[in-house]
C-alpha cells in the first residue's frame, strides 16, 4: 500500500520545462487554460471563466496536495514562470498502488512535443518516487493526440479495468489505458 508525502513539493524538470506547484498568482493563466474551448473539448468539465473561480480551483488543488490526495504540477518553460499547462496524478488509490494521470496544455502549445517530453518524467516519478505499480489514463476517444501520446509511452488499452469501472461510472466516449511498472 502506498504511503504518500508531497511535502516538500516534488518539483521536476525536463530539458525545456519546469514542473512546479500551483500558486495563487497562476490564477489568470488558469482562466486562459481552463476556459479554452479547444482544451475543454475532450474534458468533462465546465469552463473556468473568472479569476475567482480559478483561485478557488487552485486552493482546492493545494489542499489536495497538502493532504496527499493528488499531485498536481504546473508546466512552465525554463525561460518563463507563466503556466502553459498542467499534469497530475489524481484518483490515487493507495490500497491498489495506482493513480490516474491527467494533463492539459494551452492550445497555443499543441503539437510542439511538450507532453512527449514531460510525460516520461512524470511516469518515472510515479514509479520510482511514489512507488506506483499502475498508472491509468482515460482519454476521450476522439482525442487522437492524447491516445497517440499514451501509446508512445507504452500505455495499453485496459478493457478489464474499463469493464470494472463502467459498473460504477459513465465512461461514454472515453478509452481506458494503463501502464504497469516495469519489472
Amino acid at each position: 500500500m502506498l504511503t504518500l508525502n508531497f511535502d516538500p513539493f516534488p518539483s521536476l524538470a525536463s530539458q525545456r520545462f519546469i514542473l512546479r506547484a500551483p500558486a495563487l498568482y497562476d490564477d489568470e493563466a488558469f482562466v486562459i487554460l481552463r476556459s479554452d474551448p479547444l482544451v475543454n473539448q475532450y474534458l468533462n468539465r465546465a469552463a473556468t471563466t473568472t479569476v475567482a473561480a480559478a483561485r478557488q480551483f487552485i486552493e482546492m488543488i493545494q489542499a489536495n496536495i497538502a493532504t496527499n490526495k493528488s499531485l498536481y504540477w504546473v508546466i512552465t518553460t525554463k525561460e518563463s514562470d507563466v503556466p502553459i499547462g498542467t499534469i497530475c496524478y489524481w484518483n490515487i488509490e493507495p490500497e491498489l498502488d495506482q493513480a490516474e494521470i491527467g494533463y492539459e496544455l494551452q492550445s497555443a502549445f499543441f503539437g510542439k512535443g511538450i507532453m512527449r517530453e514531460i510525460l516520461p518524467v512524470v511516469i518515472q516519478f510515479g514509479f520510482e518516487q511514489m512507488h506506483l505499480q499502475k498508472i491509468t489514463a482515460f482519454p476521450f476517444h476522439k482525442n487522437e493526440r492524447s491516445v497517440k501520446l499514451l501509446e508512445l509511452n507504452h500505455f495499453i488499452k485496459d478493457d478489464p479495468l474499463r469493464e470494472k469501472l463502467e459498473k460504477e461510472e459513465d465512461l461514454s466516449g472515453q478509452l481506458c489505458y494503463s501502464l504497469s511498472k516495469p519489472v
